[in-house]
């Protein structure tokens, strides 16, 4: 576990127990917070956020699933619904930090990539390179289903979580690895 996740975990039970959570309640949070949280801090970062940023906005998340469950909504997909809500959320935090750097993942890269010869390392920078400029190109439905997509979401899931239906899923998913393919074979 990493410790972004461990800092979360404890706050996030912490604030449970200060609410005096019903034990089932807290339970069922607690179980899909451990399940789902590094899929939700990733896809937050795929929005532009800052780690930091991400992380609070997914602590956000799951005490926004909490208080929905507390107030007795009716939530049939609770995963869908955790990964709207990130969505949601992570846009409106990137929309308010927007005159901010945003988090540079090639410098991540860079910094925990292993020491290869020059020529390996260019070669590889040029491939991030282009990927990254396609992966840009994507509308943001095409972005947002893909990135879904990638942390195991299912169709159905994901025009869930994205208030689509299934088939604009898979419509948005194939002209996107389409556009990638492309850049791939180039």
């Amino acid at each position: 576990m990493c410790m972004a996740a461990f800092y979360i975990s404890e706050e996030l039970v912490a604030i449970l127990r200060e609410e005096g959570a019903a034990p089932a309640l807290q339970a069922q949070v607690a179980q899909l917070f451990e399940e789902s949280r590094d899929d939700v801090y990733r896809y937050l970062m795929t929005l532009g956020l800052t780690p930091p940023r991400a992380q609070d906005a997914t602590q956000e998340v799951f005490l926004r699933l909490y208080a929905a469950l507390k107030r007795g909504e009716e939530i049939d997909n609770t995963r869908a619904w955790v990964f709207r809500v990130a969505h949601n959320w992570g846009l409106k935090v990137r929309a308010r930090h927007a005159a901010e750097n945003p988090f540079d993942p090639e410098l991540e890269a860079r910094l925990a990539a292993p020491a290869h010869d020059a020529e390996h390392d260019l070669l590889e920078r040029e491939r991030m390179t282009r990927f990254h400029r396609a992966v840009e190109g994507l509308s943001e439905q095409q972005k947002r289903c893909l990135l879904l997509r990638m942390e195991g979401m299912r169709y159905p899931e994901i025009a869930a979580a994205m208030g689509i239906s299934a088939s604009s899923v898979g419509e948005f998913l194939r002209r996107a690895m389409a556009r990638l393919k492309k850049v791939r074979d180039e």
